[in-house]
């Protein structure tokens, strides 16, 4: 099977990146493929859930499961330099590589690594970072640099687990920056309480998996195409990104269908391709 092509990738998506440092009007973000985004506002940069390897494909290769990649590798770990903020969201593969996140660590000394409280011991030995290097986030915890406030948010994947202390294991994120707002759910399901969490926030762009919940994929769920588009209406953003497909053959969807329901709906949204960007100016 041939791989879908990014629209711009390695150098040449790093060279475009750099070419909007200076600006000051809006953001932009560019999606890596599966939950991944790079976010650029006011010269700086965060990188949000990166999967930029084939790590999963070589685990599952000779399982019942095997993750047969769909869209082309982006860019290589190693060309990610400047990054103020790295977050996970939780500690599947696809949210936490060792592949990708050990040379991102490496190449930025500055940089600062958002994760689940919860998952510390987890991340720590799987990115051979210090015990005490990241930085524990739970649900309602705020987290400030660079003009940059996190706040976390709880995540269904697919139960709202929690910890012994009780520190969510999944978890979402606002990023709050300028006068802007985006909410990155992570994985997740809907879940009792979230559209009065969210609604305060008034999210400008809402970041949200569509491959659905799928129990015969033997892994956990995610918002569904139909689902994706309720939970931006319910929280008035402003533009759905859909996220988390053309990744693995065995649990993607559509982005069509998405782009169908969402204009029947009348949602605002984007669909990007691999390397893509999207800028969003004040409205």
């Amino acid at each position: 099977m041939s791989l879908i092509p990014a629209l711009k990738k390695n150098e040449n998506l790093i060279a475009e990146m750099n070419g909007f440092l200076s600006e000051k009007d809006g953001f932009r973000l560019w999606w890596l493929g599966q939950s991944g985004y790079v976010l650029q506002w006011n010269g700086k940069r965060i990188l949000i859930d990166p999967y930029l390897s084939d790590s999963l494909t070589k685990k599952y290769a000779k399982t019942e499961k095997p993750h047969m990649r769909m869209s082309e590798l982006v860019v290589r770990p190693d060309l990610l330099r400047n990054i103020s903020v790295v977050t996970s969201s939780h500690n599947h593969t696809d949210h936490l590589d060792a592949e990708t996140l050990i040379p991102v660590l490496k190449n930025n000394p500055d940089i600062k690594f958002i994760i689940p409280e919860a998952n510390r011991s987890f991340v720590a030995d799987r990115v051979q970072c210090d015990y005490d290097f990241p930085i524990g986030m739970n649900d309602g915890f705020t987290y400030t640099i660079d003009g940059f406030t996190f706040v976390g948010i709880p995540a269904k994947h697919n139960e709202l687990a929690r910890d012994e202390n009780g520190n969510c294991k999944f978890m979402g994120y606002v990023i709050q920056f300028g006068t802007y707002s985006i909410y990155h759910s992570g994985d997740t399901l809907w879940f009792e309480g979230m559209v009065d969490l969210l609604k305060p926030f008034n999210v400008d762009v809402a970041i949200l998996p569509i491959n659905g919940n799928k129990p015969e994929r033997k892994v956990a769920g995610n918002l569904n195409i139909v689902e994706a588009v309720e939970l931006g209406l319910a929280i008035n953003a402003r533009y759905v990104i859909p996220c988390h497909y053309d990744m693995f053959t065995f649990n993607t969807a559509d982005v069509n269908d998405f782009a169908a329901e969402a204009d029947k709906r009348g949602q605002r949204y984007r669909v990007l391709g691999g390397g893509e960007k999207f800028r969003y100016k004040n409205p």
